[in-house]
């Protein structure tokens, strides 16, 4: 294998010559030159993978001769060496950009760790995060068989996605076994809600769930006096929270929990039950000109902000609200700019669809379908987004005004891959991930069937209706024409039905710092 080559450019180079020799034993290729002008000719000739430059130098100074090596070279690491401890020498050295700022006298080790850190930090943590990985491997399959608390699932799920977000950047095999792993926590995990959903509606001991999101998290916060915004990114994950969270914690404190999704895990379902702290079924008999049939070609969101309404009223509580939809970022960026129109309001909700639309898109764009081919490419579009959005000005906008913010979403999303076939009638919703209606023809050991909505908080069209749930990675696919649908729909990202990824969604609480 080539070894590097590194430049060491010092005026008293003939008494480095134990550290220079040094770095040769270790494999490297050392050049030494005694002033910044050979210094800026060699560069010129020849790509180095380092440069080590001392600051003192006579003639072309070390930060002037720095400036000038990132002119020709800008992406080479440049480590600067000084005997001054002078903040301003730092600070100039910093504003160029330098790689590292060692003090003399330095020692070969100094210096080897100083170039490990810049040439090999890459296959040093790539190799440490999967031999940490490979040591917690088996403690977290004993995890996922043992767990049997929604409060264990928590820990297992949140255990996975640090792994995931910690082996994204190495060349490891360890990534396939961690995705095996996952499959085999989902597998787990849907027994588990088969096993308890039913009772969890029923009044017993239960996790979080949509419902109760406002009546738990939100009204204690507005009832000890502070002003909230709720801030709902649809279709959002905890892993795609967890690459904007560092975004954010610059501006907050924050305060991580999960909790559940209701089924369907979708916008209709999930997101009128957190804003209306009813069941669907509820709201469809109290407020049946709010709730929206399957069957109608109305949006499925569109009576958001009155649920908010008559939430309220029913708790009697008297704060003032606003709501707020954004689908795209010019009106996110007058609602930046128009601000203090929302400061009068105890509560402000404020909706944002970008994640959704990235979902939606990903599936009927080609383009879309390219960029975000993996997990890992979908979580990098998020956090692109996130980071040159009108919400995160928004969020800024937000911590300036001493909001207490709660972040959360309806529900999440899996990448799908496995068709699972469904003969129904043309009334049958659309939706790939859960089908509700009558006289439904299907393999009900591939999927979680709901006989008696009522029983499950879900209202019925018809008086026959059911509901089935796709699980792990399903869809739900029609025989007729069953190879185009597979095609056009697999190695999509769907919700609707049964995972970790769908159900267990973050639920954040951010306080200004």
């Amino acid at each position: 294998m080539k070894s590097e080559t590194i430049l060491w450019a010092d005026d008293e180079i003939d008494l480095l010559k134990p550290h220079i020799l040094f770095l040769r034993q270790k494999g490297y290729d050392v050049v030494t030159v005694t002033n910044g002008r050979d210094a800026l000719e060699r560069v010129s000739e020849q790509h180095f993978d380092l440069v080590i430059l001392d600051e003192n130098m006579p003639g072309l100074s070390g930060l002037e001769t720095l400036s000038r090596i990132k002119e020709q070279a800008p992406h080479t690491p440049v480590v600067m060496i000084t005997k001054s401890e002078e903040e301003d020498i730092m600070n100039q050295a910093i504003g160029n950009k330098i790689a590292d700022y060692l003090i003399k006298p330095v020692n070969p080790n100094q210096i080897l760790l100083s170039i490990k850190k810049n040439l090999h930090h890459r296959e040093i943590i790539s190799e440490q995060k999967s031999t940490d990985y490979q040591q917690e491997f088996n403690r977290i399959s004993l995890q996922i068989n043992d767990s049997d608390s929604w409060v264990d699932w928590y820990e297992v799920y949140r255990k996975l996605v640090y792994w995931e977000l910690e082996l994204e950047q190495t060349e490891s095999h360890f990534k396939e076994m961690l995705l095996m792993q996952k499959d085999e926590a989902n597998a787990a995990f849907v027994k588990f809600v088969k096993r308890n959903y039913e009772k969890w509606l029923s009044g017993d001991e239960h996790p979080l769930m949509s419902h109760e999101l406002f009546k738990q998290r939100v009204f204690p916060l507005l009832d000890n006096g502070e002003k909230v915004f709720v801030v709902l990114i649809d279709n959002f994950r905890l892993d795609q929270w967890r690459v904007i969270m560092p975004l954010l914690s610059d501006y907050f404190t924050i305060d991580e929990e999960l909790y559940f999704s209701i089924l369907p895990t979708a916008t209709q379902y999930a997101r009128n039950a957190i804003f209306s702290g009813l069941l669907p079924d509820k709201i469809a008999k109290m407020f049946p000109d709010l709730w929206v049939d399957e069957d109608s070609e109305e949006g499925k969101n569109i009576n958001e902000s009155p649920l908010i309404g008559t939430l309220l009223e029913r708790y009697r509580k008297r704060y003032t609200y606003s709501y707020t939809k954004i689908n795209e970022s010019s009106y996110g960026e007058r609602v930046v700019r128009d601000f203090a129109q929302l400061e009068k309001n105890d509560l402000n909700v404020c909706v944002l669809n970008f994640v959704d639309m990235l979902s939606h898109a990903r599936t009927d764009s080609k383009m879309i379908r390219e960029l975000a081919g993996t997990d890992a490419a979908y979580r990098s579009l998020t956090e692109s987004w996130f980071k040159h959005s009108p919400a995160y000005d928004l969020f800024k906008k937000i911590a300036e005004k001493n909001y207490k913010v709660i972040l959360t979403t309806d529900h999440g999303t899996i990448h799908v891959d496995n068709p699972v076939k469904v003969v129904s009638d043309r009334a049958t919703n659309t939706n790939l991930r859960y089908k509700v209606g009558k006289n439904m023809s299907y393999n009900p050991k591939q999927v979680y069937e709901i006989k008696t909505p009522a029983r499950f908080g879900l209202p019925s069209p018809n008086v026959s209706s059911a509901y089935i749930f796709a699980t792990n990675h399903d869809f739900f696919a029609y025989p007729n024409n069953y190879n185009y649908y597979v095609g056009y729909y697999k190695d999509t990202f769907q919700h609707g039905g049964i995972s970790m990824e769908e159900m267990m969604i973050p639920l954040v609480t951010l306080t200004r710092k």
